[in-house]
């Protein structure tokens, strides 16, 4: 592991709140960073420390730079579902941040081809990630790069895996209604931030986080190409450490 650093957390709260500090204390040295940023359960927690970071007048995020890593495919922003719906909802809506520089994926675009490659070159555009944000898939994906053959590079339209697909139908009405592709940033993409956070919680993240941590690295476990990565931290609650402790 080149520059993997593990910090244990008693539970969830405690690995949101050691987490939010981490982005917390980069935005104060750096304010107008760019944050790589991640939806799902995971992050809420420490995203409830940031707006409650901000609320004191401890936090200020108004010269941050964001862009989130995926989005269904087929989903309006102001679907309820849509993932810049979910970052206003849990974060911008609540923050001093200028909506205009907070970028997503566009599910709506008809072309994927062409939304894929303006996607990465906004990236470009608006400069190394100071810092990306993710979280970890049962089945060791990250952002929504399932496990395949080979590491993506850069941004793509994937298909969803069933297991993927189950473990996010708890948003929706039902497994049917989930969308089957999404954008996201690919391996590569995710790998050339400065300096990757990974929050993971839960006994059932327990046997993925060990095998991203100790098995081999390899595409059918996507999270594992952190290890070669400069500069990674990840938080973790005991439970999905039980396995690696």
């Amino acid at each position: 592991m080149i520059g993997m650093d593990i910090i244990r957390a008693r539970d969830y709260e405690d690995m949101s709140l050691k987490a939010a500090g981490i982005v917390a204390d980069l935005i104060r040295k750096k304010p107008d960073a760019v944050l790589g940023l991640a939806t799902g359960s995971s992050p809420i927690g420490l995203y409830k420390a940031l707006i409650d970071m901000y609320q004191r007048g401890e936090l200020d995020m108004s010269g941050v730079t964001t862009a989130n890593l995926d989005e269904y495919v087929g989903l309006s922003p102001d679907n309820e579902q849509s993932y810049r719906y979910f970052m206003d909802h849990y974060l911008f809506d609540h923050v001093n941040i200028d909506k205009a520089r907070t970028f997503v994926p566009d599910g709506m675009s008809e072309d994927a081809d062409a939304e894929c490659r303006r996607y990465e070159a906004l990236l470009s555009k608006i400069g190394e990630r100071d810092l990306q944000l993710l979280g970890l898939g049962l089945d060791g994906h990250i952002g929504f790069n399932e496990p395949s053959e080979a590491f993506s590079d850069v941004t793509c339209c994937v298909e969803l895996d069933q297991s993927t697909i189950e473990a996010n139908k708890r948003f929706f009405s039902s497994a049917e209604e989930v969308p089957g592709k999404a954008y996201t940033m690919g391996i590569g993409t995710i790998m050339r931030a400065k300096k990757i956070l990974m929050v993971v919680n839960g006994e059932a993240k327990a046997g993925i986080l060990e095998k991203v941590m100790r098995g081999p690295v390899c595409p059918g476990v996507p999270a594992s190409i952190l290890r070669f990565h400069r500069d990674v931290t990840i938080v973790a609650d005991e439970a999905a450490l039980s396995k690696c402790l």
